[in-house]
Order: C-alpha cells, then structure tokens, then sequence
C-alpha cells in the first residue's frame, strides 16, 4: 500500500467530457476555454478571468500585466513554490521575501510594512495551505503605499476571508489546477480580475502579444487584421484541459467538504499530541485544505519522515524557502533569514491530504505518525 500526499480525483464524467471535445471541431483554443473562465470567475466572484496552461504562467502574465520590470521590487513569502518569486525575475523585478506568521504559516502584514521601499511596485500573498492571508491588513498596506496585489490562489480555489472567496478581493488572483490542486485540467492556470484593464493585458501576454480587439489597435486594414502590442508568451491553454475543468468545477464543493472532514479527522488525533503541532485556523477564514501540515521536533523531523516514508506513506515537506535554493543563494540572497520561515520549514510534515483519501487510509497515517513520533522521543 502507498498513499500519496496528494493526488487527483477523476470520475467517468470527467474522461466523458474530455471524450467529447475530442470528438468536437476545436482540440485548442475554443469555446470550452471561454466557458471554464465564466464559471471560475462567477464561482469567486470576479468579473473577468483568463485561462492558461499552468498555475507559473497565470503569475507570469500578473505580474507583466502589473507592468512589473527592472528596478521594481515585489514582496512574497518565502514559504511557497518558487514560482510565486520566479514570475517577479521574469519580469526583472527583484523578489523581496518578508517573513510568515508562526501560527497561520502565511505572510506576515507587519513584515510586509517592514519591507516596502520606494522600489515596491507590488504584493504578492500566497495563500499557503488553502488559507487566507490577512487580506484586509494586506490591502490596507496596498492602498497606504499605492501597491498592486497578485494574490497566488494556487492552494486556495474554494476557499474564503471573512465570507468573501480567493478571487474576489485582490487586483488579480492566481489559481493553479495542477493534479493535485483543488480541481485539475492536468497543468493549467488562470488569472481572475475586476479590472478590464488588466484583463485586457492579460490577453495579450497570454498570446504572443497579438490581438485583433479593433479598441486596442492602432489600425484596421479588415477583418484578417492583427497586431502585435506586447511581447507576449504562448501561454494558451486547450480546450481539451477546459473541458475537464468544467467538470472538475461540478464537484469542487464535494471536494472541498472531503478535504475538511480530514483535517478534522487529524486535529481530533493530534490534538492533545505535546510533540505534535497541528495547523491554526482563522476565525473569519474557511481553508481549502490544499495541504495539512504538522510540525514535529526539529532533532525528530528527519526519522519521523524517513519512518513514514518507509511505511509506505507518502509525506512531503512544503516547502524549502525559496532564497534557500542554490540559484537564490547565487544571486543576492546568499544572507537572507527569514526566522519564523526557516523554523517552520525545519519541523515541517505534509500529511497525505485528498478526496479519494479513505477513513481507513487516515486512521493508518495517524496510527503511524503517533508510533513514529512516539518511538524518536525515546
């Protein structure tokens, strides 16, 4: 038996409705894409979304559309994939790591003041674990210093701050549908806005920089017309992927309530644990449960995971901080700290967390963590 951190839940509905486009007239770029961005954007309550082929390129085309480039800079975590500091140096712009609450795991509002200049050109949160930042302190901090926010949604599709859902509250917000994400179209991505002016930009980065938009144009010579205002990317994304996102939106709620009734079921069982520190919930926040983290000793880590690893489950650790990679190291950030990141990083544990996960499956992974952290204390 090995049972995964994380996987995709496919049904027949799904293969059936990726079976159909295969059958229809359009493999790429057609009608289903249009269709998977309404319902994404009606589903957080955005006005426009754009959908591309991973979650790096929707934050790659952000932060173009923020007109972020050299000499800018743009504050994130330092817990998150590198892709959420990557789209910033893309750009030329400089990636500014501020530190994470200890409790919440996400960044810090006090340690994002601390780090604004007269450089910072924009803000990028990222809601780790499917949990909300603190949007409001955040967008307070936004609007004091005339800042963009680019949320990075990617854990988070589903999940809501103060009964608002990701995607509603930031300038954009940036969802990734990697298999092991909320909802899959197998790699995707997409950008929800309620700017039309950002949403314009966002066209256009995602397609070689091309439009035939007669408004946008700086002639029209008929209908074959088109040009090239930006220097864009082919960042399309196909029917075929839409399709199964279509279907994969028909069950996120479900999917969703699965995920919670897991961490439930962990917080119940590690709960009273003294070397065990499960994950704090906001008040005014609804996770997406993306991941379950638990931190254990920072001496234990290592045999704890080793140990689960060996007893077939598939536990990971999310994630490395990002200025601790060897290519941030060689670039600039080889004395960056920051210390409630790197302690968490050093006790963290991502526990097999997904809607196909059985009640049986969990009761053995808790069965395995209460032995193994057991036995490293003795």
């Amino acid at each position: 038996m090995y049972i995964p951190y994380g996987r995709q839940t496919i049904d027949e509905k799904d293969i059936q409705a990726v079976v159909e486009v295969l059958r229809s007239d359009y493999l790429t770029t057609g009608p289903k894409v249009e269709e998977f961005e309404k319902r994404v954007a009606d589903y957080v309550g955005a006005k426009y979304a754009v959908a591309v082929n991973s979650g790096t390129a929707a934050l790659h085309i952000a932060c173009l559309a923020a007109g972020i480039k050299a000499g800018d800079e743009v504050i994130t975590s330092p817990i998150t994939f590198a892709a959420s500091a990557n789209c910033v140096l893309y750009c030329g712009g400089t990636p500014v790591f501020a530190d994470i609450d200890e409790d919440t795991y996400n960044i810090s509002p006090n340690e994002i003041e601390r780090k604004v200049t007269e450089h910072t050109k924009a803000i990028i949160p990222v809601h780790y674990t499917g949990l909300p930042c603190d949007m409001d302190a955040i967008m307070d901090i936004a609007e004091k210093h005339d800042l963009l926010v680019i949320e990075d949604g990617a854990h988070a599709l589903g999940a809501s701050y103060k009964g608002r859902k990701v995607g509603s509250m930031a300038d954009m917000t940036c969802f990734s549908f990697h298999p092991v994400k909320p909802i899959t179209t197998g790699e995707g991505g997409m950008v929800v806005t309620n700017s039309e002016e950002l949403y314009k930009r966002l066209i256009l980065f995602r397609s070689h920089g091309i439009t035939r938009d007669r408004s946008m144009m700086t002639e029209q010579q008929g209908d074959w017309y088109y040009q090239q205002l930006e220097l864009g990317y082919n960042y399309r994304i196909t029917d075929i992927s839409c399709a199964l996102g279509l279907s994969q939106m028909d069950k996120l709620d479900g999917f969703l309530e699965r995920r919670r009734q897991i961490a439930k079921r962990y917080n119940d069982a590690f709960n009273d644990v003294d070397d065990i520190k499960i994950p704090a919930q906001a008040d005014d926040c609804e996770s997406g449960w993306h991941l379950y983290m638990i931190q254990v000793k920072r001496d234990c880590r290592k045999k704890i995971f080793d140990g689960l690893r060996k007893s077939g489950i598939g536990v990971n650790v999310h994630y490395i901080p990002v200025y601790k990679h060897p290519y941030y190291q060689r670039n600039g950030y080889a004395n960056e700290c920051c210390k409630n990141g790197e302690t968490f990083y050093e006790r963290a544990i991502s526990l097999p967390i997904f809607p196909l996960l059985t009640d049986e499956q969990q009761d053995y992974v808790i069965c395995q963590v209460l032995r193994l952290v057991k036995k490293s204390m003795l």
